[in-house]
């Protein structure tokens, strides 16, 4: 008899992929954004449902349709029917916490089915890092034969980790950062995602700090231009356009959005030398896990998050 498997992918139109492709098995399609907004480490309840759709609502004038997605979850409380779950997640931050996320929920559903990854990033004879959605049919098969399953090992760490994200003290992560497993990726993803707090100097976390240097050493013609080089040029975050059309708009402290052309007036000059720390001027307080951005700054010599004055009490 063969064999029946949940698919759970990374977005819609990885799903649409497969099943143009004829994958065989059922497919979960997680919809979420877990880098950014309060989590807890209890996803399986109505109350994180609840805080995400708080913040979609506040940060990004979302509306979350919570029964909707109780509904498709609801494939989870009927697992019987499958022989295994594979978990089809990209490189990056963006896909890692929610692939973070999804792991400590079948966990809490008591899922004990055998769990194999899909990871697609480093590509043989090309350049770039490539997402599921950017390799060829031929790729993409290749990575599901090579998929690699997950050991108890690798399940308990990723649970750790989500625990430490949901948590207060993103330093723990420090540690994971330099541990083997067969999440190939991992470790500069949390390097990646401590970047993420403002640097103590400029006030700017590495995002920030990147965009503005894009506009001064490029000729940027308009908001759309800067997003085109943001999604392009981000490394291993991952982010979206509705993220970085976020942070494009708070950084308009520092830009000067002309008809023809996006330049930085002094204070994106002042802020990209390091001359004063803007962070709570650029006020971009958005939550991570269980820890606001602003309460934290990274630094670069010490190599970690150190309280900030207001909050080191």
């Amino acid at each position: 008899m063969s064999e029946k498997t949940l698919h759970i992918t990374n977005g819609s139109i990885l799903t649409g992929i497969l099943k143009e492709l004829d994958y065989s098995g059922d497919i979960l399609t997680w919809e979420e954004m877990l880098c950014e907004g309060p989590t807890m480490s209890n996803i399986n309840s109505d109350t994180f449902l609840k805080k995400r759709a708080s913040f979609f609502n506040a940060f990004y004038d979302i509306e979350l349709d919570i029964k909707e997605i109780k509904g498709e979850l609801m494939v989870l409380d009927h697992t019987e029917k499958y022989d295994e779950i594979i978990l089809w997640f990209e490189y990056d931050l963006f896909c890692h916490i929610n692939m973070l996320g999804v792991i400590k929920l079948l966990s809490q559903k008591k899922i004990g089915l055998p769990l194999y990854l899909v990871c697609s990033g480093r590509i043989e004879g090309e350049k770039n890092l490539k997402g599921l959605t950017e390799l060829s049919p031929v790729q993409l098969h290749k990575h599901f034969s090579e998929k690699i399953k997950l050991t108890t090992e690798d399940i308990e760490l990723a649970k750790s980790i989500w625990n430490i994200y949901c948590g207060k003290d993103h330093n723990l992560l420090k540690p994971y950062i330099v541990k083997t497993s067969n999440f190939k990726y991992l470790n500069n993803c949390l390097k990646a995602h401590l970047k993420r707090f403002p640097d103590s100097k400029s006030g700017l976390d590495v995002l920030e700090q990147n965009l503005l240097e894009i506009v001064k050493d490029n000729d940027i013609k308009s908001k759309n231009q800067l997003l085109g080089y943001a999604l392009n040029y981000q490394g291993y975050y991952g982010y979206s356009d509705i993220q970085f059309n976020r942070i494009i708009n708070k950084l308009s402290l520092f830009i000067i959005f002309d008809e023809n052309r996006l330049s930085l007036n002094r204070k994106g000059h002042e802020a990209l030398l390091g001359k004063y720390n803007f962070a709570y001027e650029l006020n971009n307080n958005i939550t991570f896990g269980g820890v606001n951005k602003l309460d934290f700054h990274f630094n670069k010599q010490e190599n970690k998050l150190i309280k900030t004055i207001r909050n080191a009490h």
